[in-house]
């Protein structure tokens, strides 16, 4: 049994897991940033503080276990916020050091790689992994467990971070990937025809500053009236664009690799339209349950067992890292 931390960015998260089962998993997402309309470092911090603690507490009593029947402590030590990634980071090492468990430390690129194995055990690499979030869009060749090899990464904006953007630019809430999904629902995806950015030929990395940019220009030459009117409109366009980038790189990744397998991760990952077209295309992808597309602790927890069985321990000198890198073989 495994208790695991998630607090790379703005959801505080514990969990405890037995191999890929998941016994409980908490998470907390932060409203306390929608009024800023983006994340706020020391905000955030203070909440996982604040909630970390209690959470873990719940997480024993609903599974009814103690701290003396785990085996092992994890934790995301990065990519993410760097005061959001120590309070999670510090509070594993107490309890591990206190009951003298193992300790792993998780890089959270590689958590989203293992949160299909929640809702699919028998899945097994090799398995092309396409992760799309607020910070990252990457990828990944999964030639077998922690063997990874990066096919493409974007060259600016992560897709969430365009979405996001996106919203703001038309008005919608923080954050905006969910707020763009509900309204493109009511739009005509072929109101605008945005460009898709070419990419050298053979390369599989993705760009969304261009789209991002388009849908600027596309508000600021039109009258807020007309704005409003085709919002909507809007939406689905930009949407619709954004899935035929990420559709037309994993198909290419198919094409070179060999690999039909494919698993999308990720908190957009949770959108419908990108959900559809990708089950219309590939006969074997694979998505996550919603409460594992977000950042989470159960699948933290998940790849440590991995890590865990292949000998992998930390030590107490673990540092949080905001800029970790998957490591890649050529």
């Amino acid at each position: 049994m495994i208790l695991a931390f998630e607090t790379s960015c703005d959801e505080t998260s514990v969990a405890l897991t037995r191999e890929k089962e998941v016994l409980v998993n908490l998470t907390r997402s932060q409203l306390v940033h929608s009024e800023f309309g983006g994340i706020v470092p020391e905000l955030a911090a203070r909440e996982h503080i604040r909630y970390i603690k209690p959470m873990t507490d719940r997480a024993l009593r609903e599974a009814n276990v103690s701290l003396n029947d785990i085996e092992a402590v994890a934790v995301t030590y990065g990519p993410g916020l760097a005061s959001s990634l120590m309070v999670g980071l510090v509070f594993a090492k107490t309890i591990a050091q206190m009951t003298r468990k193992k300790l792993i430390g998780i890089n959270h690129l590689e958590g989203h790689i293992f949160s299909p194995l929640i809702d699919y055990p028998h899945l097994n690499p090799p398995m092309i992994t396409l992760i799309v979030s607020g910070g990252h869009t990457e990828l990944i060749l999964v030639k077998d467990w922690f063997r990874y090899r990066l096919l493409g990464e974007t060259l600016d904006d992560a897709a969430g971070e365009a979405f996001d953007k996106v919203a703001r630019l038309l008005g919608l809430p923080y954050p905006g990937g969910p707020q763009i999904d509900r309204l493109a629902r009511q739009g005509n995806p072929d109101f605008v025809k945005f460009t898709i950015p070419r990419i050298k030929s053979g390369e599989l990395n993705f760009s969304f500053s261009g789209i991002k940019t388009a849908v600027r220009l596309l508000v600021e030459k039109n009258p807020p009236e007309w704005v409003e009117e085709h919002r909507a409109d809007i939406a689905a366009s930009f949407q619709e664009t954004v899935v035929k980038m990420l559709l037309r790189n994993v198909k290419r990744a198919v094409e070179i690799t060999g690999v039909k397998r494919i698993t999308v991760v990720g908190g957009v990952s949770l959108n419908s339209r990108l959900r559809e077209v990708f089950r219309e295309e590939f006969e074997e992808v694979y998505f996550p349950s919603k409460e594992y597309c977000m950042d989470n602790a159960a699948m933290i927890g998940v790849a440590a067992h991995f890590r865990l069985r292949a000998g992998f321990e930390s030590d107490l000198t673990l540092p949080a890292v905001a800029d970790l890198q998957l490591e890649y073989e050529e």
